[in-house]
C-alpha cells in the first residue's frame, strides 16, 4: 500500500526494442576527418565504430523504429498504449515533443506524449516516471524511448567530442504485471552547478541563436572531458553502491550491470568501485555504437536479451550519468 492507502502496482518491462542507422562510421573514417587515430581513440574511449543516421531521418524516425519492435516484442498494439515518454538531448526541433512526432508515425492516438530531458541519463529517468504513474494506476501502458540523432550536434571538427557519440534509439514497453518483482528500486539525483561542463551553450533563452553564437560553434556539444570523467565514476559508482546497500543486496546479487555506454575506462573504474569486473557483470556494447546518450541503456539492454546475456527472471542494475549533472541506478528483475 502507497502513503495514500491506495495499492501501487509493481511495474515490469514487458517488452524490448531498438534501432541502429543502417551507415558505420569508423575510426578510420575519423582518421581522414580529424586530426586523430584509431590508436588513439580505441585506448582512450574502447569505441571502434558508430552509427550515424542519413540526413533524412529525424529522432523521431529512429525512435519510432526502436518503439514499433518495443510493442511488437511486447504484443502490445499501438491503440494500447496510454503515455510516450521520449528521452532525448537531440530533439526534431524545439517543439512540439518528439514523443509527439513519434505518437503520429506508429499510430498511438491515445497516449498523452512529453519529452523528458536528462542528458544521457534521460532514459533512466523516463523509466521511474512511468513506473509512478503505472503503479499509481493514473495509467495501463507506457512506451518509454532512448532515442537520439547526436551526430546533427556533435562538432566534427572537435576531435575531443566527435569520435565519442553515434545515433540509435532504444525502447521499452511498461506494464503492470502480477508476477515478478519489475523495477524495484531507483536513486536520481543532480547537481546543477556543474552544468557547464557538458552542455550546449547556444540556442536556448541565456544564448538565443545569433551570427555570434554560430560563429562560436555554441550549438554543438562542449565537454570538458577530464572532468566529466572524474564526476562520471564517482557518481554512478555512488548511485550502485547506495541503491545495493538500501534493497540488502551486494553485486553478486546482480545477474547483469548495463552502465551508460560512455567511455570503456570509465565502466571500468565504476566496475572496480563495485567489487567486481566488466567482463564477470557488465555487458557492454560501446565499442560497436559509442556513446548514444540517452538511448545507450536501452540499445544495450536489447542487445543483452537478444544474444542471451540476460533472460526473465535475472535481477539487472542500471547505472547512468549525464549534462545536469544528473546520475541514478536502477535495480529490476526482468
Amino acid at each position: 500500500m502507497g502513503q495514500s492507502g491506495k495499492t501501487v502496482r509493481n511495474v515490469s518491462i514487458v517488452g524490448v526494442g531498438a534501432y541502429l542507422p543502417e551507415r558505420v562510421l569508423t575510426n578510420a573514417e575519423l582518421e581522414k576527418m580529424v586530426d586523430t587515430t584509431n590508436e588513439w581513440i580505441v585506448t582512450r574511449t574502447g569505441i571502434k565504430e558508430r552509427h550515424i543516421a542519413a540526413d533524412n531521418e529525424a529522432t523521431s524516425d529512429i525512435g519510432a523504429k526502436a518503439a514499433l519492435r518495443a510493442l511488437e516484442n511486447a504484443g502490445v498494439s499501438a491503440e494500447q498504449v496510454d503515455m510516450i515518454i521520449c528521452a532525448t538531448i537531440s530533439k526534431d526541433m524545439v517543439f512540439p515533443n518528439t514523443a509527439c512526432f513519434i505518437q503520429n508515425l506508429i499510430g498511438a492516438k491515445n497516449a498523452s506524449c512529453f519529452d523528458l530531458e536528462a542528458a544521457c541519463s534521460g532514459f533512466l529517468f523516463g523509466l521511474e516516471t512511468a513506473r509512478n504513474y503505472i503503479a499509481s494506476g493514473t495509467v495501463n501502458t507506457v512506451l518509454v524511448i532512448g532515442a537520439e540523432k547526436l551526430s546533427s550536434i556533435t562538432d566534427w571538427q572537435d576531435r575531443g567530442t566527435c569520435v565519442l557519440f553515434g545515433d540509435g534509439a532504444g525502447a521499452v514497453v511498461l506494464q503492470h504485471k502480477d508476477s515478478g518483482r519489475g523495477i524495484i528500486d531507483t536513486v536520481m539525483k543532480s547537481d546543477g552547478s556543474l552544468a557547464d561542463l557538458l552542455c550546449i551553450p547556444g540556442g536556448g533563452s541565456r544564448q538565443p541563436t545569433s551570427v555570434q553564437t554560430i560563429d562560436q560553434r555554441l550549438h554543438y556539444m562542449k565537454m570538458s572531458g577530464n572532468q566529466v570523467f572524474k564526476h562520471a565514476v564517482r557518481y554512478m559508482s555512488d548511485a550502485g553502491t547506495e541503491l545495493l546497500g538500501r534493497n540488502g543486496l551486494t553485486i553478486k546479487d546482480i545477474a547483469c550491470v548495463i552502465p551508460h555506454q560512455a567511455n570503456m575506462r570509465i565502466v571500468q573504474a565504476i566496475a572496480e568501485k563495485l567489487g567486481t569486473t566488466l567482463e564477470e557483470k557488465f555487458y557492454i556494447n560501446l565499442d560497436k555504437v559509442g556513446n548514444v546518450s540517452g538511448a545507450s541503456v536501452p540499445l544495450a539492454l536489447d542487445e543483452a536479451i537478444k544474444c542471451g546475456r540476460v533472460k526473465k527472471g535475472d535481477l539487472l542494475m542500471f547505472v547512468v550519468f549525464g549534462g545536469g549533472f544528473t546520475w541514478g541506478a536502477t535495480i529490476l528483475e526482468l
